[in-house]
């Protein structure tokens, strides 16, 4: 890994299983306790070992401070009355889900970090498959742990969450829920991964030490990695990737990684992600005011390098080959310009309008690309446009596709990994909108405002052409200004774990 990666990636040491039939018990050591509790069992007399603390919850109940909803957590100092400093109470909402349970964990990691509690015991919900509550709690724990890294001079020793043990009523449970755990923290190591990468400040992470972490774990877990610079890309002429890295000191780089997991197969899943490792906008020049996000917009490279990370232990029976074309979109005399054309990989000419739509331009080039190397089928995944933001806010994922069976798994696999992606149309009228009078395409509508996530997924998908296609367009959702929900501020490794549910789900079932 990368020494500035590595530095900021965290994880608890030690999740293991262990068979309990009492809260009044406490063999795992524990500073606390989670107990995770439904709004029809919140409303039970007994539900916490301590009539004491059972009267606390209640008088909280009744005051409407914890009514069971899914988004609520208390710690209750238990003054004794139990062997652990605190109980975490968390609501699941009118009945448990994963979806509850990975938030309930998230927000538990959160309170114990906050606490200073080093040791965390997780009570496994009644009325639930345990290896698939055991999976959910798991993940969240690890998600709940992560906090972006600080560059301070003198920075204050944080605190950490170093052991959780999950307590289960059966010892056959706990025999059977170590895969189901090793699995989720694949995910959830995965997804912070990917996070660590989006945070990296601009001047830490440009195209090449990009291709270096890229080489770095392709070493790490036996996949084959190429890497072209800007020779190479000019020899093979990559004419989109050079012209939007063409104003930066900093050349742009072509990234591939591939895996074999069923070499019997013909089927060949091309991922590529958006690797612009920071973006002025370039001539056409974005607004001073919050460009400092722009750091994110290698978030689609990182979701990918993320699921990867997840493939590599998983092994999923699945042929992958995952292209990055990274590019820094800055300013200079050499940069380009509106009213270019330029000619990519394909041999398609486009008419440049602006040259903040430079993430579709190289992400044309990492399809025509994926092709060559033998991809019969493609996912692109990219912060693309602001024009999301109109449509979906900062809660959703956009997707377009040429081919609606080909999105129904993907869909589904983001639902089971609970993460909201909603599809876009793809109408004709909109193709037409991205006609040039000077080239084969261009790069940018006259309104934008109009439709611009939509033609912006679009334009990518021209070069796709025949090829089964699906764009996720993150614009809205790989960057937060604030936590909200179950995701952290900064990155937050958007799509990593839809793709390792669509990649993995045999093993995360």
């Amino acid at each position: 890994m990368n020494r500035e990666i590595e530095a900021m990636f965290a994880k608890i040491t030690n999740i293991t299983t262990q068979v309990h039939t009492s809260l009044l018990e406490n063999e795992t050591g524990a500073d606390a306790i989670l107990v995770c509790l439904s709004e029809a069992e919140l409303r039970q007399d007994a539900v916490l070992g301590h009539a004491q603390l059972d009267q606390a919850l209640a008088r909280m109940r009744a005051k409407g401070q914890f009514t069971g909803a899914s988004d609520e957590l208390e710690a209750l100092p238990t003054y004794g009355l139990l062997p652990y400093a605190y109980v975490l109470v968390a609501g699941l909402g009118p009945a448990a889900s994963r979806d509850t349970l990975r938030a309930a964990a998230v927000f538990a990691s959160r309170k114990a970090l906050a606490l200073g509690v080093e040791s965390l015991a997780l009570k496994l919900p009644s009325g639930f498959d345990s290896r698939s509550a055991a999976s959910a709690l798991t993940e969240g724990l690890l998600l709940g742990t992560y906090r972006i890294a600080a560059y301070r001079k003198n920075e204050p020793a944080r605190a950490e969450l170093r052991r959780a043990v999950l307590l289960t009523e059966a010892a056959a449970d706990a025999a059977l829920l170590e895969e189901a755990i090793a699995a989720a923290e694949a995910v959830a190591e995965g997804t912070n991964y990917a996070r660590d990468l989006t945070n990296l400040p601009g001047n830490k992470l440009i195209p090449a030490s990009l291709a270096e972490e890229a080489v770095r774990l392709a070493q790490h877990y036996g996949f084959a990695c190429e890497v072209l610079d800007e020779q190479e890309l000019a020899a093979r002429g990559m004419g989109g990737l050079l012209a939007v890295g063409a104003g930066s000191v900093n050349p742009p780089r072509m990234i591939t990684l591939q895996y074999k997991g069923d070499p019997d197969s013909t089927d060949v899943l091309g991922l590529v992600g958006k690797g612009v490792t920071f973006d002025t906008g370039g001539i056409s020049m974005k607004r001073p005011d919050g460009m400092e996000e722009m750091i994110s917009d290698m978030g689609g490279a990182a979701t990918l390098l993320g699921a990867l990370h997840i493939v590599g232990q998983l092994k999923p029976k699945v042929n992958l080959v995952v292209v990055i074309p990274a590019a820094e979109n800055m300013t200079s005399g050499a940069a380009y310009r509106p009213g270019d054309i330029v000619t990519l990989l394909s041999g398609h000419s486009v008419e440049v309008l602006n040259t903040d739509a430079e993430g579709r331009i190289i992400l044309a080039e990492g399809i025509t690309y994926a092709k060559q190397q033998g991809a019969t089928r493609l996912i692109d995944v990219a912060t693309l446009t602001g024009a999301i933001l109109i449509c979906f806010a900062d809660v959703a994922t956009g997707a377009v596709t040429n081919d609606d069976e080909f999105l129904k798994p993907l869909l589904q696999a983001a639902s089971a990994a609970g993460e909201k992606v909603w599809q876009l149309p793809n109408y004709p009228e909109y193709r037409a909108m991205l006609k040039s009078d000077v080239a084969d395409i261009k790069n940018s509508t006259s309104s934008d405002r109009w439709a611009g996530a939509i033609t912006a997924g679009l334009f990518i998908g021209f070069f796709a052409e025949e090829t089964p296609w699906i764009h996720l367009d993150t614009g809205g959702t790989a960057w937060l200004w604030s936590a909200k929900g179950i995701e952290p501020k900064g990155a937050t490794g958007v799509m990593v774990r839809t793709l390792a549910a669509y990649l993995c789900g045999e093993q995360l079932n």
